[in-house]
């Protein structure tokens, strides 16, 4: 596993405040980091690929990860879907002599933190307003409208932890938050 010397980005935010399209930009920015892709137990959606995305494995993969110790952190965001950081992902990255940056639901991004400490930087991606939120959300058309609720109800809960962050960057005007994102990686990384 990287050392505790090494610097990392943590981007977290709740569904749909604009975490992944951040740290797209983000990567496209800064060539030196790695993008950690996450494990998750959940099914696979339209578009997306094994490897790129999510590492898809069944529950019983997960499980396995967690009582095996291959996970530097993990949570069960809704039942029976997991998704955690596999430890082999952060020795890859670091095998290629780049700096990971990952893209993690609350909970793990503060996990992270706690084990990195000053050498992480935990930014909180926040929608300029819940209704914002809720709008986006329901455009992607990805959800029943019971799954919706669930992200809307698991949203509401995560937004009460911008405090824990180290910084927070309000997602309203998309341009501004590549800007302040890009400018707080730059003086952290040096």
């Amino acid at each position: 596993m990287t050392t505790k010397q090494h610097k990392l980005i943590i981007i977290s935010a709740p569904s749909g405040a604009g975490k992944t399209t951040i740290v797209k930009h983000l990567l496209q920015v800064f060539p030196q980091f790695g993008f950690s892709v996450s494990a998750t137990s959940r099914k696979i959606r339209e578009g997306e690929k094994n490897g790129r995305e999510y590492y898809f494995v069944s529950t019983d993969e997960f499980e396995f990860m967690i009582t095996n110790g291959k996970l530097l952190e993990w949570q069960e965001v809704y039942p029976g879907s997991y998704y955690g950081t596999q430890v082999s992902e952060v020795e890859r990255i670091a095998a290629n002599g780049q700096m990971p940056v990952f893209d993690v639901d609350v909970v793990g991004g503060l996990n992270i933190k706690r084990m990195y400490g000053k050498n992480a930087l935990a930014i909180f991606i926040k929608p300029p307003s819940y209704e914002t939120l809720e709008t986006r959300l329901r455009s992607r058309a990805t959800d029943t409208e019971e799954s919706l609720q669930k992200r809307l109800l698991k949203a509401k809960w995560e937004l009460t932890f911008e405090k824990e962050f180290d910084v927070v960057v309000v997602n309203d005007r998309l341009d501004e938050a590549f800007d302040q994102a890009v400018k707080l990686v730059h003086d952290f990384i040096g």
